[in-house]
């Protein structure tokens, strides 16, 4: 998620704008759903040399498969993520910001719909193995992981900087924001149930989501809409 987007309150304004960062993160969603999509040898190559590796190690190493597993399933699942944005709309909800609650929903839902989507379009096969040590059905490009995270992990810091998060939340959520959205990635692809490009492609998507909806809101609080404030 564009750090541009999601500065502590304190911090100045910068020049990136939200429409920018979900531009620049769309256009290389774009280009690495392309490469996908023709098989483009290099990245093909790349995917595979990846997977054959981290594939390897995790054969060897059944305790770390264990703890990879517990965390893609549990901690960081997408359903886990999609819990936290539940509590985050009925929190909006109850202290009178209901567009905002919506809004917020609605982007979380619309991640869903767009992965899905493109898992249906694209059909890619996931990696095959003839020691697997985890599984994973349906298509395999972009990982629902990888971007269900991203999309959670960056609405939720966009309402701590909305609501003025003081610095220590601040850090704190960053770091735990970026551990999940970088640590759900890697799981998913020590565990063997995932390409490289998927994972970015996941990354990628749900930046461009989260960056959109943030300038969405934006532009229609400039327009004249004015969201109630959470109260105390």
């Amino acid at each position: 998620m564009p750090s541009s987007l999601l500065s502590p309150p304190a911090r100045a304004r910068s020049r990136v704008t939200p429409f920018g960062a979900g531009a620049v993160c769309a256009l290389l969603a774009l280009v690495v759903l392309i490469l996908v999509a023709v098989r483009w040898p290099p990245l093909m190559r790349l995917d595979r040399a990846v997977a054959e590796a981290l594939h390897r190690r995790a054969v060897t190493e059944p305790g770390l498969v264990r703890l990879n597993r517990i965390l893609t399933d549990w901690a960081w699942d997408p359903w886990t993520m999609r819990a936290l944005i539940a509590v985050a709309v009925v929190v909006l909800w109850w202290r009178g910001a209901r567009l905002l609650a919506v809004w917020v929903a609605a982007t979380s839902a619309l991640g869903t719909v767009v992965q899905q989507g493109l898992k249906s379009a694209v059909g890619r096969e996931r990696p095959r193995w003839p020691d697997p040590v985890d599984s994973a059905h349906y298509a395999a490009f972009p990982s629902g992981h990888a971007m269900t995270a991203m999309v959670s992990c960056g609405l939720l810091l966009w309402l701590l900087h909305r609501y003025g998060a003081g610095p220590r939340l601040w850090r704190t959520a960053l770091a735990a924001a970026c551990l999940s959205v970088v640590g759900v990635g890697l799981t998913r692809l020590y565990l063997g149930v995932h390409w490289l490009s998927d994972v970015l492609g996941g990354w990628l998507l749900g930046a461009a989501l989260v960056a959109f909806s943030i300038d969405g809101f934006n532009r229609y609080e400039r327009r004249g809409g004015r969201p109630r404030p959470l109260g105390p």
